[in-house]
């Protein structure tokens, strides 16, 4: 998956860090559903709460270089809550909490691996006057992912996974915006870094809304859901043997190709109950394997919704991991 972040920072959603309801769902539940086939790739705008940190800089000040928000104790991955009696959910968030700064520490609501504290930060003057924290934060987040599977009243599952920081932890989100997107190219695998998809939104007009971000993926809904566009599927379990992922790597239309369920592991919590292996020769010789951003590619067996693609090797390409689908259901 594809705001206005304080530091620019666009990312294609990670297969690598690139995860209840044990295998034996309801099959009367599941039936009493209309499932849609998924494997296109949508454009995300996600709204988190809090503000991260993903870095400091230097304060010029007329008595040499100040860090506060670093000499406050803030470190890198530490979520910003609340400044004051201000509320932090985005960049201009701080500039407001600035703006009404007058002297003094400000009492500062941060969380840090997923526990609260208070850390007293005093901001400083910069040469042209204004405070500052000396701080970069992300506030909004950007990217492409590949949708699942679809219900009829537009609703959706993407990724397989969370978006999580660079620490591995789950963001809060509160929202965000959904945009029609097409492949424009591909950075094949090496031996020690993972490939990725490249692309870009199409058109301005978001299309749907985020809902809620997951251990076992980001979930949404489509505004206007066609469902003349998709195919039907039902849902099954996975077994060890041939199958196939429904992918897009080129422009907006997802593509069948072949692949082998090595192994499947239905006790593990995680999302990484499959283990696949790309044997499709098209499929290798345009992508070199699994790359970050087909994440969410359903996976068909016997024309019936197993799974999805959730991490890929790094040391093969070729091979990743899988979550069943009974937990993107859930």
């Amino acid at each position: 998956m594809k705001v206005k972040n304080k530091v620019k920072i666009l990312a294609i959603f990670l297969l690598i860090a690139l995860s209840i309801f044990s295998f034996g769902f309801s099959s009367a539940n599941a039936e009493s559903i209309t499932y849609y086939l998924g494997g296109d790739v949508l454009g995300f705008t996600i709204n988190t709460k809090g503000a991260e940190v993903v870095g400091f800089c230097d304060v010029i000040t007329d008595n040499g270089l100040k860090s506060p928000c670093k000499d406050g104790g803030v470190l890198v991955g530490d979520v910003i809550y609340n400044m004051g009696d201000c509320e932090i959910n985005s960049a201009q968030d701080v500039a407001n909490a600035l703006n009404n700064y007058k002297s003094g520490e400000i009492v500062t609501k941060i969380s840090r691996k997923g526990e609260i504290k208070l850390v007293d930060v005093i901001p400083v003057k910069d040469l042209t006057g204004e405070y500052k924290l000396g701080v970069y934060i992300r506030d909004d987040l950007t990217g492409l992912g590949t949708v699942t599977f679809y219900k009829e009243d537009g609703s959706f599952a993407s990724l397989g996974h969370p978006v999580s920081n660079q620490l591995g932890r789950l963001y809060d989100v509160v929202g965000g915006e959904v945009y029609n997107s097409t492949i424009i190219g591909v950075i094949k695998p090496t031996k020690s870094k993972a490939g990725e998809l490249r692309g870009m939104f199409v058109g301005e007009k978001s299309v749907g809304k985020i809902t809620k971000n997951t251990n076992v993926g980001l979930y949404g809904k489509i505004s206007d859901f066609n469902e003349s566009e998709h195919k039907k599927v039902e849902i099954s379990k996975a077994k060890p043997g041939k199958a196939q992922i429904y992918s897009t790597v080129d422009g907006m239309i997802p593509k069948y190709y072949d692949i082998e369920i090595v192994k499947t592991d239905y006790f593990t919590n995680s999302n990484k109950n499959l283990v696949i292996k790309i044997s499709d020769d098209d499929l290798l010789k345009i992508t070199g394997g699994i790359l970050q951003g087909m994440s969410g590619s359903p996976i068909i067996q016997y024309g019936k919704l197993v799974g999805a693609v959730t991490h890929v090797f790094i040391n093969d390409g070729s091979r990743g991991y899988g979550i069943s689908i009974d937990k993107m259901l859930n």
